[in-house]
């Protein structure tokens, strides 16, 4: 069993979320003067658990979609196996959805690392946009931004742990969503919302992973403000990065996963085919735990 400090808030629309006092952490991005050369690795990680997963239906009528098993291990503990195995010391999750078997299980699973949880009770009429909002009074630090439905290997965090990074792939068949374009210099310059995914060499998958410093987020914070306010609850939060970096507020570097090492799960098919990616263990490197490694290509 973890030594977990549990501390749970609750958003709504027109109420704030109340502040929790917790200590400075390691890792933490701090203003120090005679240390201003290299930021120090983020080791603090928020997860958006909100969601009721209806495409996975009808598994997750009656457990969260990140507690699905892949290849045997719940998509939630791969997670928090991946997080332990690169020092994070801080877990937030955005909970909605059956939330209190999410608390339940990583009461005995989320090994060192302090949880603290956010409740978004709008979660049936909102978006990813909305969680993270409500997340935003328990960020104090550099951050690493995960969603609960991916499955990848623990080293695939290695470039991930210094700030404002932002995970991507090639594309392959299978893939839908946001992409973006990059600059000679693998920074990110423009996102792709909505559009035909093209396999052009142009554009890149998100792979919904990003780490924030303080500074990054407290713009990010601002611009999220500005949708809420307006009633923009039913956006995905990508929309936010896509405005900041066309108008040049927000810029981060592109990290490349290996498209046939990670994947997103939505729906039975999904499932289906990262059960065989990822269906028997294999040691990656002595930094990591034990990870659940592929063993077929995509199809």
């Amino acid at each position: 069993m973890s030594n977990i400090k549990t501390v749970v808030t609750r958003g709504g629309i027109g109420l704030d979320i109340s502040d929790t006092c917790y200590p400075v952490l390691q890792g933490a991005t701090m203003t120090d003067s005679s240390h201003v050369s290299a930021a120090p690795n983020v080791t603090t990680a928020l997860l958006l658990a909100a969601g009721m997963g209806t495409r996975l239906r009808p598994m997750t009528l009656d457990s969260p979609k990140c507690l699905t098993e892949v290849g045997g291990v719940p998509i939630l503990k791969r997670l928090v196996n991946n997080l332990c195995a690169q020092g994070f010391k801080r877990l937030i999750v955005v909970i909605g959805h059956l939330g209190d078997r999410i608390q339940e299980f990583l009461k005995q699973h989320a090994g060192d690392m302090r949880v603290d949880y956010v409740i978004n009770p709008d979660y049936r009429t909102t978006n990813n946009i909305y969680s993270l909002w409500l997340a935003r009074k328990k960020i104090r630090e550099s951050f690493l931004l995960v969603e609960s439905d991916l499955v990848f290997e623990t080293r695939m965090l290695n470039d991930m742990l210094q700030p404002d990074k932002m995970a991507i792939s090639r594309i392959l068949p299978w893939m839908k969503g946001t992409t973006v374009e990059l600059g000679p210099d693998r920074r990110v310059t423009a996102f792709r919302m909505g559009a035909d995914i093209c396999n052009d060499g142009h554009q890149y998958k998100t792979v919904n992973l990003y780490s924030f410093s303080l500074n990054s987020w407290n713009k990010i914070e601002e611009m999220l403000s500005r949708y809420i306010s307006d009633g923009r609850l039913g956006e995905y939060y990508e929309a936010v990065f896509a405005e900041m970096v066309a108008d040049g507020t927000f810029s981060c570097d592109a990290i490349f996963f290996d498209a046939n090492r990670w994947y997103e799960i939505d729906t039975n098919a999904d499932l289906g085919v990262a059960e065989n990616m990822f269906a028997r263990p294999r040691s990656v490197s002595n930094r990591s735990l034990i990870d659940t490694g592929p063993t077929a290509p995509h199809v």
